[in-house]
């Protein structure tokens, strides 16, 4: 990727040197499926005789005027820079430019749906990319007003950040649309959205009385599966509470939800026009864990249109705070303010066990990162930004308080609108609204890596009673930074009913290597003790071994779902770090799993059984296990209550691990329709879930991937066929897919990653041996050739992860050495998965 990045010193550098006033940017979406026309006009100051430059992505610059002088475009632009010399101190400089249209998910996406042949398009300019579509300043501190001027096809709707216009009739049946300017924004949050989407209205009272147009918006042939009833619930509900919250009133003039194919990401908080990838729209089926998901998601963006889009981070380094708050504020508003009230088990579950998993990592780093360029930035989009960040932040409300934590960021809104800040300004305002000195903390929490781990010391006297309990806190050998925690201690009884109950509470700060807490002197030992209980702290936990051995037996005894879930986490912890036997976590879950109420929980779990029996089980248990496992699966899939989430989800975990002969013809059974299950909808997906399974048990093939398709002929049913494709278990079969997603040049990123999740499906790994070599002998120069999207996801898509040997480990070093230190951004990658490698080995060892 020669020649996209960019230093933080050259931003600072420029940033110094000029001051961006506006925008005009001409767009012209009529010019065939290659290119479109993108004329861009910006204003700004600039210190008189001073040089700079501005990015532009371009397929060719037809013309560069600077106060009116004109410069030649061949010597003065390279493809990816324009440099503007000799400029003055009031500054208008045109540019006239080819774009490109792409289809890696980055800058103006180009999608043909082919259900009908509609073309649908969109951008994503997070981090680097809005300058794939117009010429600009691409770094968040030189905000400025956009106003888009898009010339259309004469049927498409064309949406960006503010109100769509009335259009005027253009030549050949097009359409012109001439957007207002927008308020001061970074580049990242401005959108162009096109093509013939639907919508559905409605709208909401904002807190000072004006009225927010509502859309949600999807293609043609998707619009009958969007629940927009729902988002718009959970929209109103995050309107509501973020605006009391923040004590600001939503900072723009309409909110539209736009669900878009081939999204890379999430979602993608562009100021007013929110974009969500197409998972979100259920057309089959679902796991609860995905309808909390999307709500969640919902939340996220909302929350991005104060801390991120209202006010903006001046340099990447910042990216986590960005991330962290939206992500805290999203669970805490789902909470406290929907329906999801048990969202903080989902966070526990799911964002915590990411979080832990990431900050493992040989690559791990402080939560404030030095990013000195772009591409630090697009690797740090990872668990440390998303998931400890947040979970350090619950621990910073924690410590100063929820009321104090909000009234400061009121303060920070109200002191920061449409600028630029850095971390300092909120935790600033949180000093002066909580009266706690923040730069220890900060500096513990903030400026460090790794994960502590907080064990029980519990000595009881001859009458059973506690007689003292200490938290003994430790540190990984690399960061031995021991850390403050504002956490909660619970013991734990079983209660008439049956029922693990509460009995004490302790919240208390925990410094240093041991902490006493004389509150729990004296009593008697209860049955469980939790230490971290409610889930403040981040940080792992370890039960003693009474409390273990309890909670083992007892896990669906627990009355609250979050309690449980730590004890899971502690648990698969433990396993992980090769504390424990894998096959011992193994048969945990799969004796307790069928109790478990939480849908999320289940999800985590069963990726994690998944992970466990495939990886870290040693090589004599494997395949007992794993068949065991599968015929539980089946087991637990039948038990389960006719239609639940359950049930559905049981079911896919058994077809995904389905190996033996008799697993397979269940699953065939399935499919065909000879077994059902009461309440189990054949659905599209489930099908597409079935017929996989058979196909990479050897049962189906390429004849039958291609009579499924013909009957869900949709971008959804085409990546499912990607998938079923990729997963059929011939050498020609893997290679004719290994190349074409190495090649990059048939498939669209889309594509690519669903190919690359059946490549990985190989009930005999040794099927995938051969392609070891292949894969290092060819990273370094995708990484060269391609976007960075397309090139991490093959980087981390095609590492041989399945390949657990000390083998894998040894080439993955040599390709490491060989590299050294000169593509910092994929030696991360690479080692991030030779971790994966590396722990498995470990875990298999331990396992006995």
């Amino acid at each position: 990727m020669p020649g996209l990045n960019l230093t933080r010193e050259e931003a600072r550098e420029r940033a110094e040197l000029i001051s961006v006033d506006s925008y005009t940017v001409d767009l012209d979406l009529t010019r065939g499926d290659r290119v479109f026309g993108s004329n861009t006009t910006i204003r700004f100051t600039a210190t008189a005789g001073s040089s700079t430059f501005i990015d532009a992505v371009t397929d060719q610059v037809h013309r560069i005027s600077i106060n009116g002088t004109e410069i030649d475009p061949s010597i003065h632009s390279d493809g990816v820079r324009i440099q503007l010399p000799d400029l003055a101190e009031n500054n208008e400089v045109v540019i006239e430019a080819d774009a490109l249209y792409t289809n890696t998910g980055e800058g103006l996406h180009r999608f043909v749906d082919p259900v009908d042949q509609e073309v649908y398009l969109y951008t994503q300019f997070e981090v680097p990319d809005s300058r794939r579509m117009f010429a600009v300043f691409e770094q968040p501190d030189l905000k400025a007003t956009f106003q888009f001027t898009v010339k259309s096809p004469g049927h498409w709707d064309v949406i960006s950040n503010q109100t769509t216009p009335t259009s005027t009739d253009a030549e050949d049946g097009a359409k012109v649309w001439a957007f207002a300017p927008t308020p001061r924004l970074a580049s990242y949050v401005t959108a162009l959205i096109a093509g013939p989407y639907q919508s559905i209205r409605s709208e909401l009272t904002s807190s000072d009385g004006r009225v927010i147009p509502l859309g949600v918006f999807a293609r043609k042939s998707l619009m009958e599966f969007v629940d927009a009833d729902n988002i718009f619930t959970i929209t109103r509900q995050g309107f509501e509470f973020f605006e009391k919250q923040f004590g600001t009133p939503y900072p723009f003039e309409k909110y539209d939800q736009l669900f878009v194919p081939e999204f890379n990401a999430g979602a993608m908080e562009n100021a007013g026009a929110v974009t969500f990838l197409e998972s979100y729209v259920f057309r089959s089926k679902v796991p609860d864990a995905l309808v909390e998901r999307r709500a969640i998601t919902v939340l996220h963006e909302l929350a991005h249109m104060w801390f991120g889009d209202l006010v903006t981070m001046k340099w990447w380094n910042d990216l986590w705070l960005n991330e962290s708050f939206a992500e805290f504020m999203s669970t805490l508003a789902a909470a406290e303010a929907t329906e999801f009230t048990h969202s903080w088990t989902t966070f526990s579950s799911l964002e915590k066990s990411w979080a832990y998993a990431q900050d493992q990592l040989p690559s791990t780093h402080p939560i404030v990162a030095p990013i000195k360029d772009l591409e630090d930035v697009q690797v740090n989009f990872d668990g440390i930004t998303y998931a400890k960040g947040a979970s350090v932040l619950r621990q910073l409300v924690a410590w100063v308080g929820q009321e104090e934590f909000m009234a400061g960021v009121r303060s920070y809104f109200a002191k920061h609108a449409w600028k630029n800040t850095e971390l300092n300004d909120l935790l600033s305002e949180l000093e002066v609204s909580s009266g706690r000195d923040l730069s220890n903390w900060g500096a513990l929490w903030l400026e460090t890596a790794g994960v502590n781990k907080l064990e029980p010391q519990i000595e009881e006297d001859e009458n059973g009673k506690i007689s003292s309990f200490t938290i003994r806190q430790s540190a990984p050998a690399n960061y031995l930074t021991l850390r403050p925690h504002r956490l909660a201690v619970g013991t734990y009884d079983l209660n008439e009913s049956g029922n693990l109950e509460r009995t004490h509470r302790v919240e208390l700060d925990v410094d240093g290597e041991d902490t006493e807490i004389p509150e729990l002197a004296g009593i008697d030992r209860p049955d469980l003790i939790l230490i971290n209980d409610d889930d403040l702290a981040y940080a792992k936990i370890r039960l003693d071994e009474k409390s273990l051995a309890f909670a083992i037996d007892h896990l669906k005894d627990f009355e609250s779902s979050l309690p449980r879930t730590l004890i899971w986490g502690a648990a698969w912890d433990a396993a992980r770090d090769a504390e424990t036997p894998a096959r011992q976590y193994a048969e945990l879950v799969l004796n307790n799993i069928g109790h478990e109420t939480d849908s999320t929980v289940v999800m985590v779990l069963l990726r994690q059984l998944s992970t466990t029996i495939d990886s870290f089980v040693s090589d004599d248990a494997r395949t007992v296990l794993s068949e065991r496992a599968a015929d539980r699966l089946w087991e637990l899939s039948q038990q389960a209550q006719p239609g639940s989430d359950a049930q559905l989800q049981f079911v896919k975990a058994f077809a995904l691990r389905s190996r033996s002969s008799a697993q397979l013809d269940t699953v065939e059974a399935l499919l065909n329709g000879e077994t059902s299950l009461d309440g189990l909808a054949l659905d599209v997906d489930m099908k597409w879930a079935l017929l996989t399974a058979l196909v990479a048990g050897g049962r189906k093939g390429e004849s039958d991937i291609d009579a499924m398709l013909a009957t869900d002929d949709t971008a959804n049913g085409d990546l499912s066929a990607h998938t079923a494709r990729a997963a059929i278990p011939t050498l020609e079969a893997k290679r004719d897919m290994f190349e074409k997603i190495r090649s990059g040049s048939e498939l669209s990123n889309a594509q690519s990653r669903a190919a690359i999740q059946g490549f990985n499906r190989a009930h005999d790994p040794q099927i995938l041996t051969g392609f070891v070599d292949d894969y290092f002998g060819s990273i370094r120069q995708v990484w060269e050739t391609k976007s960075f999207d397309t090139a991490e996801q093959i980087v981390l898509g095609l590492f041989p992860v399945t390949q657990i040997s000390q083998s894998t480990l040894e080439r993955a070093d040599a390709f490491l050495s060989e590299l050294g230190e000169e593509i910092p951004a994929l030696r991360r990658l690479v080692l991030e998965s030779r971790d994966a490698v590396s722990r498995a080995l470990t875990a298999r060892a331990a396992d006995h």
